[in-house]
């Protein structure tokens, strides 16, 4: 009996076991799951927030930017003019100053992401006759502008900070319609508004103005732009720049038959570098143009004027004579002794070969492409910077004529800029072309001697019909070069034009002050016409 009472203990015991394990497991089930459910709605609000914190930003952008585009500018007298302030989105930042139907005018003044265009609507004709008459005006202009324009900038930056709020908030209410998600939406704005303003403010450069961007009519970019000459020599740069465009763009507007320009300073001599025509006709009339609107007192041309160098591409050269100012040409690998002699036989044309001319005060040394390759399947062989490659050994036989003269040369010519290296230290200046393309560098220097630029000029002429053969015609490019009484290049200006030949034009001015290319390594081996190539 007392047996059977133990087994039945035992097995009592035993079941008990079992079901507070059995309960323990199930609570264990219970609790994992739970915790999951707990976690995955954690996941579940996290996504929400995300996705809410997301769209926020994307309203407040949308918002913000279609209403500072639509609403977001103001009217404002600079000088004579009437002008519209406006405030656009950018990367880059900067200023652009409308000149309608002159062109555009683009200065780096500050970093993004706002940019500041500035429209000149119309003209006070009585107050611009005043303006240009009295020189008591011009100052009196200058001097009030700058508080203008800073009138106009606070003005649009508060009417922008106002509409920008109010649109992202009218946005936000349409699509979220709480009013907490919409005075958030409000505060961005603003703060993206104001933040931009002092980016701006913390960036701003007052001195971009003296190397503005110019995009118009080629007859008035110089007009437009001004006088490099004057630009160098000011201190108080800002305000006298801003002075000479309110001037220049006067000049514009008040004259109804012809564009004036700038009379050019008495001691400002303008050189204009033109390279590699490649008997493209349309290149004359640019050269012309370009003569006439910026007083050009000498043309260089550094070369591959022809393409074969026939006698019959000879009457392509004609139009030197045409031209009125003195006219230095070196050789380049496409032009033939006959190409020179045909150059020669112009009025006013002269022809450097390792030889040394002074014109209107520059003296200028040059030397023709020791090359004749026509064939542009034609490959020379080479050995880099020794007396073994012609295209080197050039650059050294004119180094030794440029020491042996007796007295300081200003610049040096050369077709290939691979013939420039041996003429670092004896010029302050080389000119070259070839490439079809602008480069600017510092020659590695000499120790103990001057500095050297190199200004590798692109094509005049478009590349001529090769030019045609890319996706994009080649543009036709040239650069107008500014020198003191003491022979030394203040500034340039880059030109490029189309490469179908239009009448819109790029200009890009640089002061050497201002402008300082980094230097460079050893230049690139002699290069040689290629197919497609120079």
């Amino acid at each position: 009996m007392a047996g059977e009472h133990g087994r039945l203990t035992g097995w009592a015991r035993t079941a008990a076991d079992r079901l507070r394990a059995r309960s323990v497991t199930r609570t264990r089930a219970r609790l994992e799951r739970k915790s999951g459910g707990a976690g995955g709605r954690r996941g579940h609000i996290g996504m929400r927030r995300l996705g809410l914190t997301l769209a926020v930003l994307a309203v407040t952008l949308i918002g913000t930017g279609v209403a500072v585009r639509l609403v977001g500018h103001v009217q404002q007298e600079v000088g004579p003019f009437s002008a519209t302030f406006a405030l656009q989105p950018s990367v880059s930042g900067g200023t652009k100053v409308e000149i309608p139907p002159l062109g555009s005018l683009q200065v780096a003044t500050h970093n993004g992401p706002g940019r500041l265009n500035v429209r000149l609507d119309s003209l006070d004709e009585a107050r611009a006759k005043r303006f240009l008459q009295d020189p008591q005006s011009v100052r009196q202009a200058s001097d009030s502008a700058l508080p203008q324009l800073e009138d106009g900038v606070s003005r649009l930056l508060i009417q922008s900070a106002a509409v920008a709020m109010l649109g992202s908030m009218v946005l936000a209410g349409l699509v979220f319609r709480r009013m907490r998600t919409v005075a958030i939406c409000g505060g961005l704005s603003l703060a993206l508004v104001l933040g931009t303003g002092a980016i701006a403010l913390g960036s701003f450069r007052p001195q971009a103005i003296e190397e503005p961007r110019y995009q118009g009519l080629l007859a008035n970019a110089p007009a437009v732009v001004g006088d490099a000459r004057t630009i160098a020599n000011q201190f108080d740069a800002y305000r006298v720049e801003l002075q000479g465009l309110v001037t220049n763009v006067s000049r514009l507007y008040s004259t109804v038959s012809t564009l004036p320009v700038f009379q050019p300073s008495p001691d400002t001599i303008r050189v204009l570098h033109i390279s590699d025509l490649h008997l493209n006709p349309a290149a004359w009339s640019v050269i012309s143009t370009a003569v006439a609107q910026f007083h050009i007192d000498v043309v260089i041309d550094t070369g591959d004027i022809n393409d074969w160098g026939t006698p019959m591409e000879s009457s392509f050269v004609d139009p030197i004579g045409k031209l009125g100012v003195p006219y230095v040409y070196i050789r380049g690998n496409h032009d033939s002794q006959v190409t020179a002699r045909a150059v020669a036989r112009q009025k006013n044309a002269i022809v450097l070969e390792n030889s040394i001319t002074t014109v209107k005060g520059l003296t200028i040394a040059g030397i023709g492409d020791p090359r004749f390759t026509p064939d542009k399947e034609t490959e020379n062989e080479k050995q880099p910077n020794s007396a073994a490659d012609p295209v080197f050994a050039s650059g050294e036989v004119l180094a030794d004529t440029i020491r042996g003269h007796g007295s300081p040369v200003d610049i040096a010519l050369v077709h290939d800029p691979a013939s420039a290296p041996p003429l670092s230290g004896t010029v302050p200046l080389v000119l070259a072309g070839h490439l079809h393309h602008r480069e600017t560098e510092y020659l590695p220097p000499v120790a103990g001697e001057q500095k050297t630029l190199l200004l590798v000029e692109g094509s005049t002429g478009g590349a001529g019909l090769r030019g045609l053969q890319g996706e994009t015609p080649t543009p036709l490019e040239m650069s107008v070069l500014y020198f003191d009484t003491s022979h030394i290049l203040q500034a340039y200006d880059q030109i490029t034009l189309g490469g179908t030949g239009e009448s819109q034009v790029t200009l890009d001015r640089h002061l050497i002050s201002a402008d300082t290319p980094p230097t460079a390594p050893p230049l690139p081996t002699p290069s040689t016409s290629s197919p497609g190539g120079q």
